[in-house]
């Protein structure tokens, strides 16, 4: 009987095909829409987790910050003409000092000094390349891997050597498809050895400072930067010239507890804060807060998305019940004629519920490839990430599922309620 009922459910559909594509667009553009969405979103949103991860969640950076303005005590020579000054801001080696001195719940620190020079090798170049100084625990506290050769050690440390390692990024820039250990590369006036390469990474937040990839990094030893590059930048303006000296970009304080987190960097600010007056050139950040921030607005952007697409489903059951309700008024004689033959109220229900359940399960199918197509889609045209999560399609299915049955319901009452007498005068 059942299997009967099928049969004869879908033969009344096709019998208006367009019709029922039309009634099916709106469950297909329903599902496919929190498919595709919560794929993108989820996406984007891991690829963010990812970054803040990255930083390290026991780990408390502090980076050096360029005030927005400028001092207005300038001096002036006897002509009237602006002097060259030097304007100081940001980390300092005695603010690391201070800080691995006094911190007892840090386990290690991390300084880091940004230099931005001209990066060459054989004839290609990356003008303006980042440059970090940095030691060998940088390695570990950036959860970065080494693909080829080695990081930094501390011999290289100690004697200040000419050696640097490449992102993967600025090996493929500098050297192309060429194997670049062991061979030199200009770094402003001074020629490095390349010793190692580092595995790619995903595109995150620069460790050292700013949001650009660090797949285009290089770094070299924290003491070859400082004697080799300096600290002091000249920046020519209206025919004068200002310098600008930066000894550290960032220091990267590592816990020994994680619980303790966010009591260390309460400490690093109020020890920063005798040397920084209201800590105006220096900012400090805990990965881990910004984790449990971003989790949260992820759980919420969740919410938001699966709202704005189970809108789209709404209007699709709204479909099925205005074309049932259309159906039923069609064949009324019909009901009619199958009442007088010994049809029971609960038969014609059932019939009519299950057209309007093959229309909503047909569109939740069709609406599953559709969702799956665009972020696929997306991910190909464009640098936007998606993450497809495996549970998001049978939920949409059974939505769509209970989608027909909800809004069937209805229509599939007021047939089974009509009068059969009246039912077989209709015209």
């Amino acid at each position: 009987m059942w299997l009967r009922i099928l049969r004869l459910g879908v033969k009344n559909l096709l019998l208006h095909k367009l019709r029922s594509l039309l009634t099916m667009l709106g469950v297909i553009l329903g599902v496919g829409s929190v498919i595709a969405m919560l794929a993108i979103g989820e996406g984007s949103k891991r690829e963010a987790l990812e970054r803040i991860r990255q930083l390290g969640a026991a780990n408390v950076i502090i980076r050096s910050v360029k005030p927005t303005q400028q001092r207005t005590d300038e001096d002036e020579n006897t002509n009237g003409q602006q002097r060259s000054r030097v304007m100081e801001y940001g980390l300092r080696y005695k603010d690391y000092e201070l800080l691995t001195a006094t911190l007892p719940t840090v386990r290690r620190a991390v300084p880091i000094a940004l230099s931005r020079k001209r990066a060459q090798a054989a004839h290609r170049a990356l003008v303006n390349a980042r440059i970090l100084g940095a030691t060998p625990d940088y390695l570990g506290v950036k959860n970065l891997k080494v693909h080829r050769g080695r990081f930094l050690a501390d011999a290289d440390l100690q004697h200040a050597t000419n050696v640097a390692v490449l992102g993967a990024g600025a090996a493929k820039k500098l050297f192309n498809y060429e194997d670049p250990l062991g061979k030199p590369v200009r770094l402003g006036g001074m020629v490095f050895r390349v010793v190692g390469v580092l595995s790619p990474q995903g595109g995150g937040a620069t460790p050292g400072a700013g949001s650009e990839n660090f797949n285009q990094d290089i770094y070299v030893p924290l003491s070859a930067a400082r004697s080799r590059f300096g600290e002091l930048n000249v920046i020519v303006s209206s025919g004068s010239f200002n310098f600008e000296r930066n000894q550290l970009s960032e220091i990267t304080l590592t816990v020994s507890d994680e619980n303790q987190v966010s009591q260390t960097a309460e400490m690093a600010r109020k020890l920063l804060e005798t040397t920084h007056p209201k800590l105006a050139d220096i900012e400090v950040m805990v990965p881990l807060e910004l984790l449990h921030q971003a989790e949260e607005e992820k759980r919420i952007w969740n919410l938001v998305l699966g709202s704005i697409a189970g809108i789209s489903l709404l209007v699709g059951g709204i479909g099925i019940m205005n074309i049932m309700l259309a159906t039923v008024t069609e064949r009324t004689r019909e009901i009619g004629i199958r009442r007088a033959l010994g049809a029971k109220r609960i038969d014609i229900t059932i019939q009519f519920l299950i057209e309007s359940v093959i229309l909503s399960a047909t569109g939740g199918v069709l609406g599953i490839v559709f969702g799956v197509a665009v972020p696929i889609g997306v991910t190909y045209l464009s640098d936007i990430d998606s993450y497809l999560q495996w549970w998001t399609l049978p939920l949409t299915f059974l939505i769509s599922v209970g989608v027909g049955v909800i809004f069937g319901v209805y229509p599939a009452r007021q047939a089974a309620l009509m009068d059969p007498i009246e039912a077989l005068r209709h015209e």
